[in-house]
């Protein structure tokens, strides 16, 4: 097949960073279906692929065009393939991806960790949005559902992607970890899903102890702009809110990524902007690295200087009063977020607490058909990440310095409360002093956990012309 790239708009996810790119597939002699796709399939993955040198020659495509997708794919092995691809995905439905990397999503607003109960799904409350179906139901962050039902079917391992991400009706039924066994109450609460949009500032904070001040910054994931809107509305507030603590002089800053998969590199480049100390717009912030057949082309369209990010100027930035930053993490922190804390290491000290990070240093690229002939689309990694000091070497996660788990027999609090184990623990590391008890290892019950999807974890770059 012939095809024709046409780029309006690329947008890179790496580890928690978007890049959409669309395109414009010329045909010669295709069918409708799956032959219609695995061709634009092909095409793309030849082209921006970060591991296309390693395109198996004879995948077929009589595959159903997901299969094929996944035949296509240099597949991590610890073994035989450690360097190998743990995150590119085939998107049924590439414009709702889009959206819900935009923030927006069919939800009741209640942020849950899913947890495997034989075979049906349990789910911890991290936190619920503001003023949501889910907060007005009384849901709240550290409550646990042993059975959940959507539309009135109970949310199991083989359907718990498809009801979870289109069902309305829910009903959440209180539960108890215990003895390591999950069990149910006759205690239930109930919402109904809507299409929200999500503001990623959760909570911002300023405590003061002594001659401290301490800003606290909740940010669960990286995009500047409401789905479907071009205004940038939460880099402004973003601005509003570095502008506060800089006014209030915060000499001490930790910024909660525990709950953040990812999103747009722009965005994580304008966080770290706020936060770098001694950084100028000719100060690298990061490098993508491109397969050998996109780079040259990429650089005759763009310049010579593309994949190369720098800081940006900010006079709301907060690191003329730092000499270190506190990042709390989690096994769900990825991609963007990891890039943020690889970028701003080379210009002051990252101190991690909480557990260690998901190893997203690659970056993905949505792809979506322009000409609307499919809904189907791809998300395949396309370039690697470096900081200013050319290091991309966490590919097994950013080990913290302490490590604080979460638990589902924990006591939880409120985020932002002291007594929260994470925030506690780098009051302490900032202070000397504990306001609650220090924050406890993981009890095992890691073991029921579901892995977050890709989806979860993106990490995108934008380029318009």
């Amino acid at each position: 097949m012939k095809a024709m790239r046409k780029t309006t708009k690329l947008a890179i996810l790496v580890c928690g960073c978007l890049l959409s790119v669309i395109w414009s597939c010329r045909q010669t002699e295709v069918s409708t279906g799956d032959a219609l796709v695995n061709d634009f399939i092909k095409v793309n993955m030849d082209y921006w692929y970060y591991w296309n040198d390693k395109i198996p020659a004879n995948a077929s495509k009589n595959l159903t065009s997901e299969n094929y997708f996944n035949s296509l794919l240099y597949v991590f092995d610890a073994q035989q393939r450690p360097d190998g691809d743990r995150f590119s995905a085939f998107l049924n439905n590439a414009e709702s991806t889009e959206a819900a990397l935009s923030g927006e999503s069919k939800t009741t607003g209640a942020r849950l960790a899913l947890y495997r109960n034989g075979d049906n799904i349990a789910g911890l409350v991290m936190y619920v949005f503001p003023g949501s179906p889910a907060a007005k139901a009384g849901i709240k962050r550290g409550d646990f559902f042993g059975r959940i039902t959507v539309d009135g079917q109970t949310v199991t391992v083989n359907n718990s992607s498809t009801l979870l991400s289109t069902g309305s009706n829910y009903v959440y039924t209180i539960g108890r970890f215990e003895n390591s066994t999950i069990t149910t109450t006759d205690q239930t609460k109930t919402a109904v899903a809507q299409a929200l949009q999500e503001d990623p500032m959760l909570l911002d904070s300023i405590y003061t102890r002594g001659n401290r001040k301490i800003g606290y910054l909740v940010y669960n994931r990286f995009y500047s702009t409401p789905n479907g809107s071009t205004t940038p509305v939460y880099d402004q507030k973003m601005a509003q809110i570095f502008n506060k603590f800089k006014a209030l002089g915060v000499n001490e800053f930790i910024l909660d990524l525990r709950y953040n998969g990812g999103g747009f590199i722009s965005t994580a480049r304008q966080l770290s902007s706020f936060i770098a100390k001694g950084v100028t717009d000719k100060t690298i912030f990061s490098r993508n690295e491109y397969n050998k057949k996109a780079t040259p082309e990429l650089q005759k369209q763009f310049g010579q200087g593309f994949g190369t990010d720098f800081f940006m100027v900010k006079p709301e930035n907060i690191g003329a009063n730092l000499q270190r930053v506190y990042v709390l993490t989690s096994s769900r922190t990825a991609s963007a977020s990891e890039l943020v804390i690889n970028s701003l290491k080379p210009f002051m000290e990252v101190i991690t607490i909480g557990d260690v990070t998901v190893g997203k240093n690659v970056g993905s690229i949505v792809i979506k058909d322009e000409k609307k002939r499919f809904a189907q689309g791809i998300m395949p990694i396309v370039l690697k990440t470096f900081n200013a000091a050319n290091q991309s070497d966490y590919t097994a996660g950013f080990t913290p310095k302490v490590t604080v788990k979460e638990s589902i027999n924990q006591t939880w609090y409120a985020l932002g409360d002291l007594r929260d184990p994470l925030l506690s623990e780098a009051f302490f590391q900032i202070t000397g002093s504990r306001t609650a008890r220090r924050g406890f290892l993981d009890d095992g019950s890691e073991r029921f956990k579901i892995a977050p999807t890709p989806l979860e974890m993106e990490m995108v770059v934008e380029i318009k012309k």
